[in-house]
């Protein structure tokens, strides 16, 4: 049992309502009020995720209400912060305890990263409290980390500097996305959405395409010798050739005649076990082996340190404390234990593990020993794939190495040369592991290798030698196209995110790329979300609409190198090696060069997108009252000044496996709701039919079923957007 090792009465703040429980269980808060729970030593409540955020320009001043050029920039004297109307309660009831004199200090439980931070200081602000404050930094939901972490609660000020970052790292973002969005908007006369990390993630998409698009496929061809080997055949390739004669023609000298092994290169090469997951990492196997989305996975990973089954998930670190060994090797027990498919290698090396010098915030993502208690039945089966990864991991990361041979064959023909190129495993080691996670997975995991010009890589060459001779050998001809770059899937985005600006960057610099961990799966859905990219299975494709948004962009808004160097001087805020003041005016004053170039923009180039003038309207906005249009993802206000939009692909249907169509969009801005057929229900596995109701809410569309008649009246679903 948990004992208050303070004498004074505490207030917990937590993020959500089921980190607020297990906290309170720890802390033996155990009676239910309205908000939170309380016990004898104090009381547990909660935020709902962001409960205050920035407020909007017309908050500022009412001239903001329509979007003008000349009214911008709009840079906030003083910055407000609003809460939801949805979220109003719980804040009323925050606010009332933070002014409470029941109370001798505050703990900001938020999750323990920028984010977690920025939630409780904007709460924490608004109240107008007074109340010290302490702060609980823990990587796992464990008790025996959360009594751990009470125990050694720290004090506020030492995360002055996280705090500052967070909100230079919010007003930035605010600051671009409303003068950026609103200028080239009205430049255009087209609803343009800009941001500052999504537009130059979307450009990569953009310029990703243009080089498919303007690839110009080249066709060759290569000769095969094919050797009788004791039984098995060898295949022995020439060099590229432009012309199929030039092929055909060696491959007819060749037909029939004598192969002469005229080197052999044998090299035995080792695989070094993987580091453990960041998240990134993470996000990339799972959308590389089973197709999740960035978010679908740091959903799961949430979900699953929220059940105290794995550690901290928004972590960039790969390594864990050198405090850590015993624990690496409680945990390494507890998974073989909980998964004995996992157990084909032994190896324990746990020393590798371990970096205190190469941990941030957070050590790297293991699972916690509560696995052995875990009910791993009520996981979904996303999340049980996700564990099983993270263990897999931490497993392969200790494991031994993967040893293995490769052979190059330099053969002689007719007095042209031919290669022979073959692999063999010696130890297995970590890609054992490995191997037992993707058939109990049965994932269908990429080939890593895709070199159409190489064959038999794999094949077995350990008979021959210098000097072998082969007669008589058979041949072919194969023919192959230069094959243009891939599309991005959510794995290489995430890599190439992480990676963006590395090169013109300096090699000392600690954080690059384009985003953060915590922050990559939220950019990219919302560039699905604006219609500025589309997932077609894995893959994530830049629409036209993007194509068209990046070419009217300058450069500096859509450069990585940017945009990594925020990022970095955001890092640098939070370790007081940076001033706040500094990296606001660098935002503002490429505010301030942007506006000036968009007011130089001449007519012919305004005038690109044309107008709406011969467009059919589907309905009227329910906000404004213009007429409302489809387009490619969405249905939109032709008001630019409006914010309402309609998207084809939401969350809310897409559980339900229906997309928002022209005749469900006519009847939802006419009427208010739409009788939709054919639903799914996942629970039960089976079709429904239900009307699909619509409230333009909070500035965005609320969406709720309500059920056809029945003989036990009528049933109300839950709201969502």
């Amino acid at each position: 049992m948990y004992q208050n090792p303070f004498t004074e009465r505490f207030l917990v703040i937590a993020e959500k309502p089921s980190v607020a429980r297990t906290i309170a269980q720890v802390l033996v808060c155990e009676d239910k009020k309205d908000g939170y729970l309380e016990g004898p030593d104090g009381v547990v409540s909660w935020c709902f995720g962001h409960l205050a955020e920035y407020a909007m320009p017309e908050a500022y001043d009412e001239r903001y209400r329509k979007w003008s050029l000349e009214a911008l920039p709009i840079i906030p004297d003083r910055w407000k912060l609003e809460v939801t109307e949805d979220k109003a309660k719980q804040f009323r009831i925050l606010k009332e305890l933070l002014n409470s004199r029941a109370f001798s200090y505050v703990v900001n439980a938020c999750d323990a990263g920028r984010e977690g931070q920025s939630i409780f200081d904007r709460v924490y602000e608004l109240s107008g409290s007074h109340m010290p404050v302490k702060r609980l930094w823990i990587s796992s939901m464990e008790d025996s980390a959360i009594r751990e972490g009470f125990r050694t609660l720290k004090d506020a000020e030492e995360y002055r500097n996280l705090s500052r970052a967070s909100v230079c790292r919010a007003q930035a973002d605010w600051l671009v996305g409303m003068n950026a969005s609103r200028a080239f908007t009205k430049v255009y006369d087209y609803r343009l959405s800009v941001g500052r990390v999504q537009t130059p993630t979307l450009a990569m998409l953009v310029d990703r395409e243009a080089a498919i698009t303007g690839f110009k496929k080249e066709q060759y061809f290569i000769t095969h010798l094919l050797i009788d080997n004791q039984g098995r055949t060898i295949d022995a390739v020439s060099e590229h050739f432009t012309s199929r004669e030039e092929a055909n023609r060696l491959a007819g000298m060749c037909e029939g005649r004598n192969a002469l092994v005229t080197s052999l290169d044998r090299q035995t090469k080792t695989a070094s076990p993987p580091k453990l997951y960041d998240l990134t990492t993470l996000q990339r196997d799972a959308n590389r082996l089973f197709g999740y989305t960035a978010a679908k996975t740091l959903e799961c990973a949430q979900s699953l340190y929220e059940s105290k089954l794995i550690t901290y998930p928004r972590t960039d670190s790969n390594y864990l404390t050198d405090d850590m060994e015993q624990t690496a090797g409680n945990v390494i027990a507890a998974s073989r234990e909980v998964f004995p498919f996992l157990v084909a290698d032994p190896s324990d090396e746990t020393g590798r593990l371990l970096n205190s010098k190469k941990v941030s915030d957070h050590h790297a993502i293991i699972p916690t020993v509560e696995i052995r208690k875990g009910d791993l039945s009520r996981c979904s089966d996303e999340e049980r794939h996700v564990l099983i990864l993270v263990a897999a991991r931490l497993l392969c990361a200790a494991g031994r190495r993967h040893v293995y041979e490769t052979v190059k064959a330099d053969l002689q023909c007719c007095g042209y040369s031919f290669a022979a190129f073959g692999k063999s495993v010696k130890e297995l080691g970590w890609k054992a592991i490995e191997d037992a996670m993707k058939k109990h997975c049965r994932t269908d995991a990429e080939s890593e290798t895709d070199d159409p010009g190489v064959s038999g890589e794999g094949q077995d060459l350990s008979s021959l030698y210098q000097g072998a001779s082969f007669s008589p050998v058979h041949t072919k001809v194969s023919d192959h196209w230069t094959q243009p770059p891939k599309h991005y899937t959510e794995d290489t985005l995430l890599s190439a995110m992480e990676r963006a600006g590395s090169s013109e960057m300096e090699a000392d610099v600690e954080r690059k790329g384009l985003g953060t961990p915590a922050t990559r799966a939220n950019i990219i859905d919302k560039l699905i979300q604006s219609g500025y990219a589309v997932r077609k299975k894995k893959q994530v494709i830049a629409t036209d609409s993007g194509k068209q948004l990046v070419s009217v962009l300058p450069e500096y808004l859509k450069s990585a190198k940017m945009t990594s160097d925020w990022e970095n001087q955001l890092l640098l805020i939070e370790r007081g090696q940076y001033d706040s003041r500094a990296f606001m005016n660098g935002i503002t004053g490429m505010l301030r060069q942007m506006l000036e170039e968009c007011r130089q923009i001449d007519g012919d180039e305004r005038n690109r997108f044309g107008t709406h003038q011969e467009r059919e309207s589907i309905g009227t906005c329910p906000v404004c009252g213009a007429p409302v249009y489809e387009g490619k993802q969405n249905f939109y206000c032709s008001n630019r000044e409006c914010r309402f939009v309609l998207w084809k692909e939401n969350r809310y249907l897409e559980r339900m496996r229906k997309k928002l169509d022209a005749g469900m969009a006519k009847d939802l801005l006419s009427k208010g709701k739409t009788r939709v057929k054919d639903l799914y229900s996942a629970k039960k596995d089976k079709l429904f039919t239900a009307d699909l109701l619509m409230e333009w809410k909070e500035g965005r569309a609320m969406f709720s079923l309500d059920f056809p008649k029945t003989s036990g009246g009528r049933q109300k679903g839950a709201g969502s957007r």
